[in-house]
């Protein structure tokens, strides 16, 4: 729908490509119960329900009325919290908190010190319909059968699958939603007895900030962006949407009315990026061939709004980058296959999907990374959270203060400590609120029904664990990798490495050649038989056998 008046409003990208949870919601996390729980919430303000929904308060309703399990509950509770977010100074000293509790007691009693806003969370809880499974679509074989809901991909070409990246899909969704979010945010007294408005209903400011949540925009021609309650309250707008100064509140008929003129797509979207962002030539500088590869990135127009970085097809070819382009930015990274991407700058999120037999080195990552259909691939991160949907044969070098997510349909999934760093590690993870406790990369949650069984993931064992090397040179003070390696972990490899000592000893008292152990000796496969029953060892020279590509192949610097 074309935008009507001075006023362009869109819908905001993170609480739909960070906020909503890549899988169906839960049965009872429907409008109709969204509905009770917000009556419930506003009945017992006195309670810590309302304006502000405290932990303890959202726990009963999650596990009371809503029957979700208490790890569901907080991880709703905990996603929103990582979305908004608190600045990286109180996410440092809630993760100093957290590991300092000695047993699930004390640990609840921190939880129960948090609270959100309880509109705006209403509102996330709403969004996770995103992913809601109908029969009806399914059966027509189209979530959304309509043209206007295919994004294009970097080629041009339709790219559907992934509703959280698609912005057209989220324009829909809430096009499609809107009266049920505005009855959703209404006072008791302005909802029938079934508990739908009515023309007369009223729409308090305090909703209407709590909308911002979804929406927000522009006015006339100017450069900034400004949240939805701020553009309703202007004046030439009051007149559209029914703001009445007197009763502090919109007519629920008139503002859905003006909403829904002035919606319009995202400019800073997903969409815009693949159509007229910044084409990049990242990989050309360092090996492989660039003709496949395709990179884009959106302008940097507002502060406020992380841009975007979008990569796909990048075959065969060693890409590494850091720098200002990166810093704060949603990643997409898809259909890469054959590579290593070394993306070295503090990351708002990242989506690595359809990708194959390539290994991913990341910078801190500030709310969440989520891999989705790939198969043999290694991804190395400190990131805030986790998930994993339709995966086969990844590994996992995760430092992250939250379970990862396993969703469905994963099969041979393995984690790993976090192993590695890089000069500017600690100084990133400072800058996006992450810290080295707690760190829960052994403690997956299984999330859906169809992931319930435990087989499809193990923890990596010792005895396959290898150390990985960033190969390139960078200022910064980190020296090694935060927070220490596990005992056994680090058991295995001083084992290892006394085994090394004691082959250069036998080496030096037999006289032997210096090209014993380097491969070109007869000798080499039998003692390297002997001392590394793994496939991959330390003194292997094939290139890439430690999981890195060969050092003569690479940069001494990041680009």
């Amino acid at each position: 729908m074309a935008a009507a008046g001075p006023v362009r409003l869109w819908v905001r990208t993170e609480p739909f490509l960070v906020g909503a949870l890549p899988a169906p919601p839960p049965a009872r996390l429907t409008p109709h119960y969204l509905r009770k729980a917000a009556a419930y919430a506003r009945a017992r303000a006195d309670q810590g329900c309302f304006p502000r929904l405290r932990w303890p308060c959202w726990r009963h309703i999650a596990c009371g009325k809503l029957q979700l399990s208490r790890e569901i509950a907080w991880l709703y509770f905990e996603l929103f919290r990582g979305l908004l977010g608190p600045a990286p100074p109180l996410r440092l000293r809630w993760a100093e908190a957290e590991a300092a509790c000695a047993s699930a007691e004390e640990l609840e009693r921190e939880r129960s010190k948090l609270s959100v806003d309880t509109l705006q969370f209403l509102l996330f809880l709403y969004v996770q319909q995103l992913h809601k499974v109908s029969l009806r679509r399914s059966l027509l074989g189209d979530e959304w059968p309509s043209p206007r809901t295919k994004s294009p991909s970097l080629t041009g070409k339709s790219a559907g699958g992934n509703k959280n990246w698609n912005d057209q899909e989220h324009l829909a969704f809430v096009q499609s939603h809107l009266l049920d979010m505005l009855e959703l945010l209404l006072e008791p007294e302005q909802l029938s007895a079934s508990s739908h408005s009515s023309c007369s209903s009223l729409v308090s400011y305090e909703a209407v900030c709590a909308l911002s949540f979804l929406l927000e925009g522009t006015h006339s021609n100017s450069r900034m962006v400004w949240p939805l309650h701020e553009l309703a309250l202007r004046q030439p707008c009051q007149g559209h949407n029914g703001y009445s100064k007197v009763a502090q509140a919109f007519s629920l008929p008139k503002l859905e009315s003006w909403l829904r003129s002035s919606l319009t797509a995202n400019p800073l979207g997903m969409t815009v990026c693949l159509k007229a962002g910044k084409k990049l030539a990242w990989a050309q500088q360092v090996e492989g061939t660039t003709r496949r590869a395709k990179i884009a990135c959106s302008a940097r127009v507002v502060p406020e709004v992380s841009p975007m970085v979008i990569m796909s097809q990048v075959y065969r070819q060693t890409l590494a980058k850091s720098s200002d382009t990166l810093v704060g930015a949603h990643v997409r990274i898809h259909r890469c296959n054959e590579s290593f991407i070394y993306l070295l700058s503090p990351l708002r999120s990242v989506t690595i999907e359809k990708c194959r037999n390539s290994t991913f080195v990341l910078g801190p990552v500030e709310t969440s990374v989520h891999v989705q259909s790939c198969d043999n691939i290694k991804v190395i991160v400190v990131c805030h959270r986790l998930s994993l949907s339709s995966t086969t044969g990844c590994t996992f070098h995760t430092l992250t203060p939250t379970q990862p997510l396993i969703l469905s349909g994963n099969q041979a999934v393995s984690f790993a400590p976090f192993h590695t760093h890089y000069p500017m590690l600690e100084d990133h993870m400072a800058q996006v609120g992450l810290a080295t406790l707690p760190n829960y990369w052994d403690s997956p949650m299984l999330v859906c029904r169809d992931s319930g069984d435990t087989s499809v993931f193990r923890l990596l064992p010792p005895s396959d664990f290898y150390t990985f090397v960033i190969p390139f040179e960078m200022e910064g003070d980190t020296m090694e990798t935060p927070g220490g390696l596990p005992q056994e972990y680090q058991e295995a490899l001083r084992q290892r490495e006394q085994k090394v000592q004691v082959w250069q000893r036998m080496v030096k008292e037999a006289g032997l050649s210096r090209a014993l152990g380097t491969g070109s000796d007869p000798l080499s496969p039998v003692l390297i038989k002997t001392l590394w029953p793994s496939h991959l060892h330390p003194l292997d020279p094939t290139p890439g056998c430690l999981g890195i590509p060969s050092h003569s192949c690479l940069p001494r610097s990041v680009l």
